[in-house]
């Protein structure tokens, strides 16, 4: 909810979301989760707990983290893994995220995954999409990459069915994506799609054909 407070004439924009804070959870059970197209359950990856989310091929899905308060800007951050399915198609990519911004109905969000498949391809155009933004609904990578060449899509050392540390720093309309404990982003978006105002839900994304992992994720609210 936003609301308007007029001080010596100047409208000060009020949002519940910018209060400073903390939110975590580590994700091991599926309490506080809501699954969209997508299934979970509690499992483990290389001795460390999470929850085991998949999606069949065919569209993404969300794992929606419904405990953690509005957000607009701050930092996201959590561990996460993606493999691929015994069904996945010859495109997939073992396809994981962050969504954040959610929407209420969850029809407009903005997301930044990885294609940990890529990370380490002989293919250097493959290589090169291994990370993504992309708006939802009307910016998807295929939209993106037509019309803004190599814009939204960088290239970081990834290995599949591997914990890698994900860490967003989202601040009006730019976003940085850190991998790993890196000092500097893999990627950096200066344009967000839904603008600098939006604020709503945050979610694990998870495209087609994987299987994938997640566990300790925190927020930080600015």
């Amino acid at each position: 909810m936003r609301a308007g407070l007029l001080l010596a004439g100047v409208l000060i924009s009020l949002n519940a979301s910018a209060a400073p804070g903390i939110w975590t959870s580590t994700l091991t059970t599926t309490n506080d989760t809501e699954a969209v197209n997508i299934t979970v359950s509690p499992g483990k990856l290389d001795g460390k707990a999470g929850l085991n989310v998949s999606r069949a091929p065919g569209t993404s899905g969300l794992l929606r983290l419904k405990a953690a308060p509005d957000f607009r800007d701050g930092t996201i951050e959590l561990d996460i893994a993606g493999g691929l399915r015994p069904d996945a198609s010859p495109t997939a990519r073992a396809f994981i995220g962050v969504s954040f911004r959610v929407s209420p109905d969850a029809s407009h969000f903005e997301t930044i995954y990885l294609r940990p498949t890529n990370g380490r391809a002989d293919d250097q155009v493959r290589r090169n999409h291994t990370t993504q933004y992309i708006s939802t609904p009307d910016f998807d990578f295929d939209r993106l990459r037509k019309e803004s060449p190599e814009k939204y899509e960088s290239y970081v050392d990834l290995l599949p069915d591997h914990w890698t540390h994900m860490k967003i720093e989202i601040k009006g309309a730019e976003a940085r994506l850190f991998v790993d404990g890196a000092k500097q982003p893999c990627l950096v978006v200066t344009d967000l799609k839904l603008g600098a105002d939006a604020h709503g839900g945050i979610a694990v994304w998870v495209g087609p054909g994987t299987n994938g992992y997640v566990r300790d994720v925190k927020v930080r609210y600015r």
